[in-house]
Formats: C-alpha cells, structure tokens, sequence
C-alpha cells in the first residue's frame, strides 16, 4: 500500500512539474549581435537582459539568437525559434531588412512579431507583425517641425540604400512639401560602404541648408563626416537609428551640434513632469546604467526593455483563452495586444488597434542635440 501511495505521489509530482512547464512562456529574440547592425542589436539584447524571471506572473524562458545582420539567417533562426523552440512570441530583429524578411515567418506560422526595427510592410502583410520603433513617419513629424521652426528651406538627402533609408525618404517628402522646404539633392550609400566621397561631393555642391543623414548605430557617423570633410558646415539632421552615443564617440567634434530624433526616453531626465514617460524612462535608465556604465542609456535598448512591460500587459489577458505553447496562447496575444489600452512605456504611449500595429501618437518623437559630447532636448 506505501508502494501504492508513494507511486501516486510520484506521478502526481510529475504531473504537476510538466503542468508547471507547460506555463512557461517562451520567447525567442532573433537580434543582429555581429555584423554592420551590432551597434543596435548588442543595446537591444541588453534590454532584453533586463527582464525579470516572470512576465505576468509566469515563469519565461528567453532564447537570444544572432541573425548577423543577415535576412537570410534572420529567418532561419526565425523558423528555429518557432519550430523547434516552440516560442510564442519571436523578438526582432533591430535591423529593417532582417525584420522585414523574418516578418513572413511570423505571418506563415501565426506567431506574433515584435518587431524592433520600424518595418514599413504592405497593408495586410503586418497582421501578425507589430513595430516597438516610432514610424519613421512619426519621427519624420518631429523632424521636419524642427526645420521649419529654425528657418530651413532646402535639404539634402543622404541615406541607405536598403528599405531603412528608402522608407525615411518616402516619409519625408510630402512633409518637407507641405513645410515649403525644397529637397534639392539626393544620395544613397550600403551599409557596408566605408566612404561616401562620390555622394558627399555632389552634396556639399548642391549646398543646402540642411542634411538629412540616414544611418544606424556607430555607421551614422561614417556619411556625417564624410560631408564634414568635404566642407558642408550647414544643419546636420540624424534619425532615431542614430540615437546613441556611438555617434559621439566615433564622430567626435565633427558631430558636434548635430540635431537626432529619438524616442523620449534617451532624454527622460530633461522631459516635464507630466510627459507620461519620464518616470519609467528615468527609472529605466538608471538601471542600464548601473549595469553598463554611464552613459551608456539608447534608442535600443529601451525597446529591448519595452517588449516585456508590453508582455506583462497582455499574458495575463492571453493566458485566459490558451496555454503557453499552443496556437490559441499565440492568437490570444495577438488579440491582447490589439485591444489593449494605451500604455505607456519608457519611449511614449503606445495604442495598437487591429488596423493600426505602430502605435505610437504623432507627436512622440523629440529632437535632440549634441552639445559637449551630451545630449540636450531641443525645445
């Protein structure tokens, strides 16, 4: 009879630790650790580091694979996670083009995408895809506002060839239309390029007021100082991609004055009081800080961090109509988050509808400055 009892006791036991494992949640991060996108996928890795062990009081278990800058590895660790890993939610990636390409992955298997890279998709291809980037519309807003203000009348345009730098064009130009400021001038260049000579010159020849430089990570610098070199001394304007301080430590003096969009929270401590994400940008940066240096606070990483006070929003509301690992959790977060009130997170409010899977409001983004090696909130 013990034999009995201990037996049942046994495989009560077991039930109750595969039960438990069944709860747990599993995400999976495809993020560009190595490559030309590293100095936006190591920040972002970070961020996801900085979960606690719960989201929405389960247990998760986050998997943080290296896509190397590369689409094609992008979806095969896409299919992986999905696959073999069983994820509920695939994480990224923060490169545009890896993002893109790993996006048809989310939408074949019916698991969600939180993508950290403001992928612009055909209507209908995002239905499983939702962005933690501001729209380059969004930022473009902030942007354009900013030149007009200051009496800006014509710009140059010098960006990546690849969707990232066509998607800010496109952005861009009925704004600059409707703000009176003629594009008088218009450069690409790769990502892996190494100068821009050729384009710098025809661009410093057009002589505008102003330049748009389109760029990412520690490769904004590279355009910038190649106009700096060739002689432009007008207004420099730089994207939310460059929203970090590796466009100091590799631009130096060159980027001195430089103007960068970015989400609030890179400069949280200089926001009012009453702007719904300086608590948690502060609280935020503090704490990346703290583990990563001073100074160290970015774009990036906060969007790393931002996926799990999304999570920790809409789990609980999933877990009410499917368990981890099933196709009912899956659509269940789909839906959550599509119908989830707005909520504020360390880079502004953020609002999906299931028509809407950017979220941000029009008027999130901000315009900084870099003043001594520092960033300053523009007014």
């Amino acid at each position: 009879m013990k034999t009995l009892v201990k037996t049942a006791l046994a495989a009560a036991a077991a039930l109750c630790t595969a039960t438990a494992a069944l709860a747990d949640i599993t995400i999976g991060a495809s993020l560009s650790l190595t490559g030309p996108g590293s100095g936006l996928g190591i920040p972002m890795s970070n961020g996801l580091k900085m979960w606690p062990a719960t989201i929405g009081g389960e247990k998760v278990h986050l998997i943080i694979l290296d896509d190397a800058t590369d689409p094609t590895q992008g979806v095969q660790n896409a299919r992986r996670l999905v696959s073999d890993d069983k994820v509920d939610v695939i994480v990224g990636s923060g490169v545009t083009p890896v993002a893109i390409a790993m996006s048809e992955v989310a939408a074949e298997t019916k698991t969600v995408q939180l993508a950290l890279s403001p992928i612009g998709l055909p209507p209908g291809k995002d239905s499983w895809s939702f962005r933690l980037p501001q729209s380059n519309g969004v930022m473009a807003i902030a942007m354009v506002n900013h030149m007009a203000k200051h009496g800006v009348k014509t710009v140059g345009f010098l960006g990546y060839t690849d969707a990232y730098g066509e998607q800010w064009l496109q952005a861009l130009l009925p704004l600059l239309d409707k703000a009176g400021i003629k594009l008088v001038a218009t450069e690409r260049f790769a990502r892996t390029d190494t100068s821009v000579t050729a384009q710098a010159l025809k661009l410093t020849a057009a002589n505008p007021d102003a330049m748009i430089v389109v760029a990412s990570g520690s490769g904004a610098a590279m355009p910038q100082l190649g106009l700096v070199e060739r002689g432009y001394k007008g207004r420099y304007y730089q994207t939310h991609a460059a929203a970090s301080k590796d466009l100091m430590r590799v631009g130096g003096k060159a980027v001195e004055g430089t103007f960068v969009t970015s989400g609030p929270v890179v400069v949280a401590e200089q926001l009012p009081d009453s702007h719904p994400s300086k608590a948690l940008g502060v609280k935020f940066n503090a704490e990346y800080e703290k583990i990563n240096g001073p100074g160290t606070r970015n774009q990036f990483a906060a969007h790393g961090y931002d996926t799990y006070l999304l999570l920790d929003k809409v789990v609980p509301v999933a877990l009410k109509k499917g368990k981890p690992g099933t196709p009912e959790f899956r659509a269940a977060i789909k839906e959550a988050l599509e119908s989830m009130p707005g909520l504020a997170i360390t880079h502004g409010v953020i609002d999906y509808t299931p028509t809407d899977h950017w979220g941000f409001r029009p008027d999130t983004g901000v315009v900084m400055k870099v003043v001594n090696g520092e960033w300053k909130l523009e007014p």
